[in-house]
């Protein structure tokens, strides 16, 4: 999977945490993965935790983080 294919899991919807950046269009931030991946948690342990996260949406949370720290505006997709 390439990044942009990647960063297309990651979607906005203003009425789902004032519009940060959510996972699939679900109730789980990707600040909150990757607060929990800087905490030192694994991939293995997050996709234990929350069973409806698949490993590409922790690698869509990480290339977000990538392209933000680049200073390139993500583009993000409104959710329906």
């Amino acid at each position: 999977m390439t990044e942009d294919e990647a960063l297309k899991r990651i979607t906005v919807n203003p009425a789902i945490f004032g519009g940060k950046p959510i996972i699939r269009g679900m109730r789980i931030a990707v600040e909150h993965i990757l607060g929990m991946l800087a905490a030192g948690d694994s991939p293995e342990t997050l996709l234990a935790e929350y069973p409806f996260l698949e490993p590409a949406d922790i690698q869509a949370c990480i290339a977000y983080a990538h392209r933000s720290v680049m200073g390139e505006q993500v583009l993000e997709r409104n959710a329906p």
